[in-house]
């Protein structure tokens, strides 16, 4: 049993409690991420986050999984999504300080790089114009999954957290109705939350164009680097010594290429809701291409 196990749930809220306290306090002397990882959700987000940590020049948000027992490090803050409104002292408890990056910069023989990864960030209406605003230096990562597919694992995650009761069909159908007037409210109320809009929009977050838009609104192109998953998942390491090129770093051998990370439950989609849902991605697919200026031919084609 671990020590995280042993130890009563009051007593690790009070060590939390007390680290989160401990970070605002010198929020200050926190610098910004380096790079934001913003989706997308069911797409490999959390195995490209933790890939990326394997890197000697990537160091992991505040407290590390050492300094406070949990099982791994935190991947994401959630803040210009679901926690704008407690404030960027909040956001900069998370990041590591200065004297730990120099620290760091000297185990590793370079300097070093932190970031988090909110795969909610790429849908959510209002987080890269919050973005824009309070982290303006940041690069921005994705990592795309075919729609079709990432709208089906999205459905499976619900459907094993006990939270989704309809099946796949019927809760495709009710996902207008679900979300209907969710993202109006979101923006004009900086302080609301939505399930809906953040759980049942299977199909919607997978219309990648529409929310990168949103985001090239608010970044230069320069500073975006898109990975499809089926890129990563066959060759990681490939995958990361191109995301390291593109923050600046030197290549570093991924120890554990391979590892998947939170896969969803195995199921087969039925081939007429598959050429349904191929058919609905085609032009959005389109779009994503020309917007991005490149292809994604390991995703379904109509």
């Amino acid at each position: 049993m671990s020590i995280r196990e042993r130890l009563p749930e009051p007593i690790l809220n009070m060590g939390r409690g007390l680290f989160r306290a401990y970070g605002m306090a010198t929020a200050s002397a926190r610098p910004d991420p380096d790079f934001l990882l913003i989706g997308a959700k069911r797409g490999g987000s959390t195995s490209l986050y933790y890939a990326l940590l394997e890197h000697p020049r990537i160091i992991p948000l505040f407290p590390a999984a050492g300094l406070l027992p949990k099982a791994n490090h935190t991947k994401g803050v959630h803040f210009f999504d679901s926690n704008y409104e407690r404030g960027l002292r909040w956001y900069r408890s998370h990041l590591p300080s200065r004297t730990a990056r120099s620290r760091a910069a000297r185990r590793a023989g370079g300097p070093v790089l932190a970031g988090e990864g909110s795969p909610y960030y790429l849908h959510h209406p209002l987080a890269a114009r919050r973005a824009r605003q309070d982290v303006p230096g940041a690069r921005i990562l994705l990592i795309l999954r075919d729609p079709v597919e990432r709208t089906f694992s999205h459905y499976r995650e619900r459907v094993r957290s006990g939270v989704e009761n309809l099946p796949f069909e019927e809760a495709l159908a009710m996902e207008a109705e679900r979300t209907a007037g969710e993202e109006r409210r979101l923006i004009s109320d900086p302080t609301y939350r939505s399930y809906a809009h953040e759980q049942q929009s299977y199909v919607a977050q997978s219309e990648y164009d529409v929310a990168l838009r949103r985001w090239f609104e608010h970044f230069p192109a320069d500073r975006f680097h898109v990975i499809g998953s089926e890129e990563f998942y066959r060759d990681q390491q490939r995958a990361c010594d191109e995301v390291a090129d593109f923050l600046g770093l030197p290549h570093a051998p991924l120890p554990d290429a391979g590892k998947v990370w939170n896969p969803a439950p195995k199921a087969e989609l039925s081939a007429s809701t598959r050429r349904r849902l191929v058919e609905h991605f085609a032009p959005h697919n389109a779009a994503l291409e020309k917007l991005l200026g490149r292809s994604f031919p390991d995703w379904a084609a109509p």
